[in-house]
């Protein structure tokens, strides 16, 4: 189980962990509003996807306070908006996503534990 606290994610965002099997993430958001929260595939050295693994390609399910239809997702990202207090989502990826190889990102002070 990893923890990020809002700074870690806010900005640049950081590094994720692997991500292998089902994972939940656990999302906090202690503002009155909503937040989006952000994973996204490193793009290569001349900024685009080409070459890069579709770390976003899997399955999304068990929202728990998140409306499934804030979901956004391509081969390389996705995105969901985050509400106000405590939510999750499981992420089942198609292939293991390998260390370091997609950032997480998000706007205000989100908090994520990933278990």
């Amino acid at each position: 189980m990893a923890s990020y606290t809002a700074p870690q994610l806010n900005g640049a965002g950081t590094p994720t962990e692997v991500l292998s099997g089902a994972k939940t993430f656990t999302l906090n958001n202690p503002l009155s509003g909503s937040a989006y929260f952000t994973v996204e595939t490193v793009r290569n050295a001349t900024g685009s996807y080409v070459g890069q693994s579709t770390n976003a390609l899997g399955t999304y399910a068990s929202f728990v306070s998140i409306d499934e239809d804030t979901l956004i997702t391509s081969s390389f990202i996705s995105s969901v908006a985050v509400p106000s207090g405590a939510s999750s989502y499981q992420f089942t990826p198609t292939s293991a996503v390998a260390v370091s190889s997609s950032m997480l990102r998000a706007t205000g002070d989100v908090t994520l534990t990933i278990s």
